[in-house]
């Protein structure tokens, strides 16, 4: 099997599965490609993306942000959904993570700290939780 990135006369991106390249050039003589969007069947084979590659000398154009500033971009705009939708019950995350668990507390979204061994019990009473690391608050000293 094959993958293509084709377009209709229409401008509509797909992708197609041939048997090999003769199905695909058959198939296209006969009409038998189809666009998903319109219909069409004035279908053309356009450069993959994985097929194009890049010259060993300068690119020209602008250059993409720097895998690390998107990272960080990333990393803050994690922080702010975390901050702003998650309940922060600080020190007492295990406890009360335990509680919603059990049902004595109303189950909600919430946030804090834990030491690695509240974080033994909580995997060991089935409390599913995610550790992120999120930087530091603009008003800590840290």
């Amino acid at each position: 099997m094959i993958a293509y990135d084709l377009t209709c006369d229409q401008g509509h991106g797909f992708e197609g599965w041939f048997e090999d390249a003769e199905a695909f050039l058959d198939q296209q003589r006969r009409g038998l490609i189809a666009c998903p969007v319109c219909g069409s069947t004035g279908i053309e084979r356009r450069p993959s993306r994985f097929a194009i590659r890049a010259s060993q000398g300068p690119q020209d154009g602008p250059e993409g942000p720097e895998p690390g500033a998107l990272l960080a971009r990333l990393q803050h705009r994690i922080a702010a959904y975390v901050q702003t939708h998650f309940e922060d019950v600080g020190s007492d995350f295990a406890k009360e993570a335990l509680k919603i668990h059990y049902g004595v507390s109303e189950p909600r979204n919430i946030r804090g700290v834990s030491t690695r061994q509240e974080e033994q019990v909580l995997r060991e009473e089935g409390v599913p939780f995610l550790k992120v690391p999120l930087p530091p608050s603009p008003d800590t000293d840290a």
